[in-house]
Parts: structure tokens; sequence; C-alpha cells
């Protein structure tokens, strides 16, 4: 493992393959020098692990456990973006930890961006065209109006 990158292992189907979601909050706060106004946001940067089809990397023990709770943490999400999607009264946020640490970014009053990436390997057929399928969900999600936090000085 390199110092300051996730932890990665070597896997019958990548070279490197990583075996946990990267989660980056940034917060920023801001005093307006001359109004006085008091401004916030935050940035919320995520690298998901891909999800993994244990029948083709023969995964075991451990990696098999990493694997599960990845892919189950991918279906949480992918469960949060149906439910957006279809306004359903209850989105289950708390379904997974992943899910509840992106609940600020997906909610309400924020915008949110989603790259996926696929394998041009034909191989990898079915896995890329799930991780597309799970794109278009994504991408049918309306989130409304980002809004801003500004407070006035008292």
């Amino acid at each position: 493992m390199r110092s300051g990158c996730k932890s990665t292992i070597v896997a019958l189907k990548y070279d490197c393959s990583s075996r946990s979601h990267l989660v980056v909050m940034i917060y920023v706060d801001g005093i307006d020098s001359v109004s006085g106004a008091h401004t916030r946001g935050s940035l919320m940067l995520c690298d998901l692990a891909g999800s993994e089809r244990v029948g083709k990397t023969e995964a075991t023990g451990q990696r098999l456990v990493e694997a599960a709770s990845i892919n189950k943490s991918l279906t949480a999400l992918g469960q949060v973006f149906t439910a957006l999607r279809t306004n359903q009264l209850h989105v289950p946020y708390r379904n997974s930890k992943l899910t509840h640490i992106l609940q600020p970014a997906l909610g309400g009053d924020a915008k949110a961006c989603l790259f996926v990436a696929i394998s041009p390997d034909a191989n990898n057929l079915t896995e890329s065209l799930s991780t597309l399928q799970f794109g278009s969900n994504a991408r049918q999600v309306q989130l409304g109006q980002a809004k801003q936090h500004v407070s006035n000085a008292h």
C-alpha cells in the first residue's frame, strides 16, 4: 500500500482493485468584509469502489467479506436513487453507512454530479451494462434547486 492512497489488493480480474470507498468532505465558511454576510458551503467528493462479481474474481475469505460489504452499500445507494427518483415518502439513507454519510449531498438543497467508469473489454460487458444502468438510475434523480447559505452579520 502506498502512503496517501486507498488500500488496494491484487485480484484475478484487475491488477489493482480498490477495496474501499473514499469520501472527502470539505466545509467552507466565509465572511464578506464589506457587508459582513456570513456564507457557508460544503463539497463532498466520493470515489466509490466498483461492485464485484465474486464468481469472476474468485474472491475468498476477507476479500469476499469486503466485496459483499461494498456490493451491499452500492445496492443501498441504488435504493436511495430509486426512492428519490420516484418521490417516495421514505428515503432509506440509513440502510448503509455510505448512504447515511452521503445524505447531505443527495437531499433537498444540494447538487450532485456522478461519473461512472466502464471497461472497454468485451469480457466485462455485464459489469459495464450494470454500471451504466446504475448511472442512468442516478441521472433521473431531481434534487431541486440548490440554496445559498448566507446569513447577515448582527
